[in-house]
């Protein structure tokens, strides 16, 4: 009868040894998970400002306006590419990654040679953020004299 007693708290204590190894070993998984899908964090641009205008230009007149941002986020932030649809609008940023807490520009040249009127123009950014792509955007009235 002891014999029996002494086998069936043997079995207790190891059904629940095994409980707690495997409730363990579930958690060390989940947070495994969790570093290897999301192991650099996320990164993430603020701009000062994203939109300027240049005011009234004379035509032929070419203006420059640096967009600053910060990085946010806790990865770095990458500039894929940065275009404008029209070859009158011509981007200049780093190709370097922006760490977190660090700042970057993005100069926006306008050449208004051959325009008249007012002017928008959009410059799009590819980004390594949640939102791909952000656009800057540029106004100049250009007059013809």
């Amino acid at each position: 009868m002891n014999r029996r007693i002494f086998i069936l708290e043997l079995c207790i204590v190891l059904f629940i040894s095994f409980g707690l190894l495997s409730s363990c070993e579930t958690e060390a998984k989940k947070s495994t998970v969790k570093s290897i899908s999301n192991p650099d964090g996320i990164a993430k641009i603020k701009f000062d400002t994203t939109y300027y205008d240049f005011g009234t230009l004379s035509q032929g007149e070419k203006v420059v306006y640096t967009f600053k941002f910060k990085n946010t986020g806790n990865a770095d932030l990458i500039i894929q590419d940065a275009y404008s649809t029209c070859g009158c609008t011509i981007p200049n940023y780093s190709k370097e990654p922006i760490a977190p807490g660090d700042e970057g520009k993005i100069e926006v040249l306008f050449d208004s040679s051959g325009k008249r009127g007012i002017q928008y123009k959009t410059v799009t950014l590819k980004l390594n953020t949640k939102q791909k792509e952000k656009s800057l955007n540029i106004k100049a009235n250009v007059l013809v004299k």
